[in-house]
């Protein structure tokens, strides 16, 4: 999987000698796909107790920016249904990668997916500073990202619990309906003319399981002396047993469903207008689900009720709808906001290690992870004269933004794309 780590050094003439051995080392080794320069203009500095506390603002909003990604992806995930159509929707910029693609096959097209489009947008990375004026202090770029991070993570929760609500609605109807005998829609098998309404006889229906098919036949004229001989047949059946219908006089209702509850024969609530009811509030629910969010695949229930209503549907491709719309575009805003974030943190840091006035180069390197440990001893090797300390890994550290996982004689920060790894 590829990692980008994005390193800052010092322009001194020792480092930028090993900035050039470290390309000519990458060139000739696949230590790295790539090193190239990242831009980051010139930000006001401020004093140096603000730089510290900027330093930990920053470390902690890094933190839950990372975390936003992850959720907004992870809810894609849900509402497409699939992991390859995160990969296709949450892009750094729509606009580019829809340019991008339209030139391309459309098996090419797919291949060169998220991940690509999140290299492409690092590579070429340029400060916004119409969204981020470079003229504001830090701590209010970073005010300006931790609002806008919050925002879409507050939104995020709303959305999603909205989005659950009619899933949760949807599918306990369609379990309803396509449960066990006692529940299972019966429309597809029912005509009026089984059921028998009139001012003194009703119609009940009754589940009875497949081994006791006999003992209904033999019993349920005697379960009342209101019931109609002869009158019971056998509606629908399936792995679990059958649905029986059984005329009797409407006087005598309960004592039946009492005495066939004793015979352990269910008595299930049945009407054609209940039913078509459940139905309406499936459909409904199914088009309010696609219309809001996402269209979804027709659910086999939903279509059996509209071709009983003769009206023959064709299935919904999956498309984006408003939520999937939604989603797209604040994984974009935060992506990129966290990428500038980023941006921030090396500056922070380069001014607080290399001093001032500000003198540094950033590096955005471009490494797969079983190439990691080879790559970060090569840094360690050409660097080691910043800080020949830094070998020593965790370390204990009370400045905040110098301390990390590791201590490295430079600053690195790592890009790491598992924010996408949510299977």
């Amino acid at each position: 999987m590829t990692d980008f780590w994005l390193i800052s050094v010092p322009l001194d003439k020792t480092s930028l000698t090993s900035v050039e051995k470290l390309k000519r080392t990458i060139a000739k080794t696949n230590l790295a796909s790539s090193c190239c320069k990242f831009s980051i203009p010139d930000l006001k500095v401020g004093v140096l107790d603000s730089l510290l506390s900027v330093s930990d603002d920053l470390s902690k909003l890094d933190t839950l920016t990372e975390s936003v990604i992850k959720k907004t992806c992870q809810c894609m995930k849900e509402v497409l249904e699939s992991s390859d159509k995160v990969l296709e929707n949450a892009l750094a910029n729509g606009d580019h990668s829809k340019n991008q693609r339209a030139a391309l096959s459309p098996l090419k097209a797919y291949l060169k997916s998220l991940r690509v489009d999140l290299m492409n947008f690092m590579i070429k990375f340029q400060w916004d500073k119409a969204k981020y004026p470079t003229s504001l202090p830090l701590s209010s770029l970073a005010e300006i990202i931790n609002k806008e991070v919050s925002q879409v993570e507050a939104e995020l929760k709303s959305r999603s619990a909205a989005y659950n609500s009619v899933k949760a609605s949807l599918q306990n109807l369609e379990h309803k309906l396509d449960g066990n005998l006692q529940t299972c829609s019966l429309n597809d098998v029912m005509r009026k003319e089984d059921l028998v309404v009139s001012e003194y006889l009703t119609t009940l229906l009754v589940v009875v399981a497949r081994g006791s098919y006999s003992q209904w036949e033999r019993s349920y004229e005697s379960l009342s002396k209101f019931v109609v001989p002869r009158s019971s047949r056998k509606l629908y059946e399936n792995g679990e047993g059958g649905v029986f219908s059984v005329t009797l006089f409407k006087r005598a209702v309960c004592e039946f469903k009492a005495k066939a509850q004793e015979s352990k024969f269910f008595v299930r609530d049945y009407s054609f207008d209940l039913e078509e009811q459940k139905q309406r509030e499936i459909t409904q629910l199914s088009f309010h689900k696609k219309e809001q969010y996402v269209s979804q695949t027709l659910h086999t229930l939903s279509e059996v009720f509209f071709l009983c209503c003769g009206v023959l549907l064709m299935r919904f491709s999956l498309s984006q709808g408003i939520f999937v719309r939604w989603l797209k575009v604040n994984f974009s805003e935060v992506f990129v906001a966290w990428i500038h974030l980023k941006a921030l943190r090396v500056f922070v840091e380069s001014v607080l290690r290399y001093g001032l006035p500000v003198n540094y180069q950033a590096l955005l390197l471009q490494t797969d992870r079983k190439h990691s440990k080879k790559l970060k001893e090569e840094l360690a090797s050409l660097f080691v004269h910043l800080d020949p300390t830094a070998s020593i890994t965790d370390v204990s550290c009370d400045i905040p933004g110098l301390c990390q996982q590791e201590y490295f004689s430079y600053i690195c920060f790592h890009i790491s794309t598992n924010v996408l790894d949510i299977s």
